[in-house]
C-alpha cells in the first residue's frame, strides 16, 4: 500500500499557508470609461455578430453614469434589437435583447430603426 500525502506534504501545490503566497489581494483602481473606449468595445461586439449600431447615449442610472448603445442584428423577420450597456466606472459590457430590457432606451431602439429604414427608402 502506498503512503498517502496530505496537502501540506505535497510539493506540487502552492497553498495559502506557504511563505511565498500573498496574504491579501491587490486593490484594483476603477477606470473611467471614455466615450472612445465605449465606441471601440461596441464596434468590436457588433463586428463579431454583423450587427449595426443604431444610436449611443449616456444616461444616469442609480446615480451612476452608464454608456448605452442600441443595435440591430439580422434582417427582415429575423431582425433583433439589442441594448449594450457599460458602466462609466468600468466592468463588463452587458448585451441584452431590447425587448427584455428594463432600460427606457430599449423601447426606442425598434422605433428608431424603423424611422431610419423609412428615411433610407425616401432618400
Amino acid at each position: 500500500m502506498e503512503p498517502q500525502l496530505s496537502p501540506s506534504e505535497n510539493d506540487n501545490d502552492a497553498t495559502a499557508s506557504s511563505p511565498s503566497a500573498p496574504t491579501a489581494e491587490p486593490s484594483v483602481e476603477p477606470v473611467q470609461v471614455s466615450d472612445d473606449h465605449f465606441d471601440e468595445v461596441v464596434q468590436g461586439a457588433l463586428e463579431a455578430v454583423s450587427g449595426e449600431l443604431l444610436f449611443k447615449a449616456s444616461v444616469i442610472e442609480a446615480g451612476e453614469k452608464v454608456h448605452v448603445a442600441a443595435a440591430s442584428v439580422g434582417l427582415g423577420d429575423a431582425r433583433q434589437f439589442l441594448l449594450l450597456t457599460l458602466p462609466d466606472a468600468g466592468g463588463q459590457l452587458k448585451v441584452e435583447p431590447a425587448a427584455r430590457s428594463k432600460n427606457p432606451l430599449a423601447g426606442i431602439a425598434e422605433s428608431y430603426a424603423g424611422l431610419m429604414d423609412v428615411l433610407q427608402v425616401a432618400a
